[in-house]
């Protein structure tokens, strides 16, 4: 008899009349898999080459977060036919082409070293024990061995330089023949996202938008784009949150492109939601592309598409940093009636109203003085009245309020063996034992609280909530499970009567205990051994 049917005919039903036994789900029976944070990521759109052949590509990027491990995603999805790929290496950058030989690491796929990706699709590799740097550039390496079709699905203006060697060098340190920028120009190709293992990591926000996003008018090679600037922020603040570039250069709400990837509305949902622990999203400059391109839409018809973006968002537990749209008086189709549609969205934006969880005010960072700036400030323009130089960019950054960004506080550890006092709990990858250790109470990897015995679990809230990262035994005297965002997505039932403690007891059942020694709560789950 295997543990999981042998632990059903154990458990008890002593306390099912207090709380309906729960059984543990299968899919979250093993607590320990990792928790996947974004930590650098690139939008995809069609690029300019000529195809590759028998080549190799190395590409650099540059991370937010670090990590233990490293998976990689790749994506054919706008391919006209299957793509083949592989000895795909992962190594730590040092300078140029070259890589520092002890940390280069191989990648795989399902155990393979080579993968096709079908026209349309995506894949991701296993999962590579690799120190991951903060703020740092790594270097990722992979053969092409056959002729692919000109076009490829990636990232053009990725403002990073790539290299391409002829046959198959992907684990050479130096890279040998190889040339910069050789299929196109310094763009992303197949390569959308770096992904760690960081247990402390709060989540993942994502900076959605377009050419301003993207950086174009930035310093090549030289990551200050506005996102760059925002995770240096971060990370100086003490704060482990990784920050995940979606902008595409061109990109707008309503209109598909090539360079310039599908419509903002229609990429929302795998371009943000989809991200390795996504919490945040800051919805930049997709619509001054649309004011700027030629039959505008009417502030009415924008700010709709933030209230569907927003609503979306929250739909999925993400919460919704608004930005304001930049000035651009001074480009050949600035007007004033599209000036006015302008300011029009930018003070719905800034109304508390609308639905969004703050509001990043590029607009006012960038412009001159004046609050309805329609201009840029000079020290922030590029030269073309509309992309923020590099003190622009980090005007930007600067802008925003780490305080949208911050953790839960640190919860206090349990007192005793078993015990949970108020204001105790557990945080990601932390265990309460039973006094006698049969029994452990274990907030996972995959967020989700679970009794488990003897390798397996008996109980978890999977089946009734949402993953969290932080569980704590309330004043109210439930448990209480919270997401980074704090907002509680599960606990346990509440009573009238007044609660003293949370038990781990010796038989497998959790019990919420009144001060007067009565239990209110438990999860039903006694273990007869």
């Amino acid at each position: 008899m295997d543990t999981a049917n042998r632990l059903r005919r154990l458990v008890a039903p002593a306390f099912c009349a207090l709380l309906s036994c729960v059984e543990a789900s299968p899919a979250h029976a093993q607590t320990g898999a990792p928790l996947w944070t974004g930590t650098w990521s690139a939008a995809p759109a069609i690029t300019s080459d000529p195809g590759f052949d028998n080549q190799t590509i190395r590409q650099i990027v540059h991370t937010s977060i670090g990590g233990t491990a490293v998976r990689l995603r790749f994506s054919n999805l706008f391919g006209s036919q299957p793509v083949t790929l592989g000895n795909v290496h992962v190594a730590q950058r040092a300078s140029g082409a070259q890589t520092v030989a002890a940390t280069d690491r191989a990648a795989t796929f399902n155990g393979q070293a080579y993968v096709t990706i079908p026209a349309g699709g995506s894949v991701v590799s296993d999962t590579v024990a690799f120190q991951a740097p903060v703020l740092g550039d790594v270097a990722v390496s992979f053969h092409v061995p056959s002729k692919t079709p000109p076009n490829s699905t990636g990232h053009p203006a990725g403002l990073q330089d790539v290299y391409i060697a002829p046959g198959d060098v992907s684990g050479d340190a130096s890279f040998a023949g190889g040339v910069a920028n050789a299929a196109g120009g310094p763009s992303y190709y197949f390569l959308a996202n770096l992904d760690v293992v960081n247990a402390g990591a709060t989540g993942a926000v994502v900076a959605f938008g377009a050419s301003i996003t993207d950086g174009l008018a930035s310093t090549p090679n030289m990551n200050r784009r506005w996102p760059n600037r925002l995770a240096e922020r971060l990370i100086a603040a003490g704060m482990n949150v990784g920050v995940l570039n979606q902008g595409i250069s061109g990109n707008n709400f309503f209109s598909d492109g090539d360079s310039s990837g599908q419509a903002g509305l229609t990429r929302f949902q795998r371009d943000v939601l989809q991200q390795a622990n996504v919490k945040w999203v800051i919805v930049s400059d997709d619509a001054v592309n649309n004011l700027i391109g030629g039959n505008p839409p009417t502030a009415q018809r924008l700010s709709g598409a933030f209230e569907q973006l927003i609503s979306q968002a929250h739909a999925a537990h993400v919460k919704v940093i608004c930005s304001t749209l930049t000035p651009f008086e001074g480009i050949a189709r600035w007007t004033p009636a599209i000036e006015d549609t302008r300011q029009a969205v930018n003070a719905f934006l800034r109304d508390p109203s609308n639905g969004c969880d703050g509001v990043l005010d590029q607009a006012a960072a960038l412009g001159g003085p004046g609050d309805a700036s329609i201009a840029y400030a000079s020290a922030f323009n590029s030269g073309d009245d509309l992309h923020p130089n590099d003190a622009g960019l980090l005007a930007i950054a600067d802008a925003a309020n780490l305080d949208w960004f911050a953790g839960l506080p640190a919860v206090r550890a349990p007192s005793g063996c078993g015990r949970l006092a108020q204001g105790e709990g557990l945080s990601i990858g932390q265990t309460l034992a039973s006094c006698d250790g049969r029994f452990t109470l274990t907030l996972g990897r995959d967020g989700f609280l679970a009794i488990v015995y003897e390798g397996a679990a008996i109980w978890s809230t999977s089946d009734a909530g949402a993953p969290g990262v932080e569980m704590r035994f309330e004043e109210d005297g439930t448990l209480s499970l919270f997401d980074s965002n704090g907002a509680r997505v599960w606990q346990s039932g509440k009573t009238d009567m007044a609660v003293g403690y949370a038990y781990m007891q010796r038989d497998g059942n959790l019990v919420v205990y009144s001060t007067a020694g009565k239990p209110v709560w438990a999860t039903g789950t006694v273990v007869n051994k």
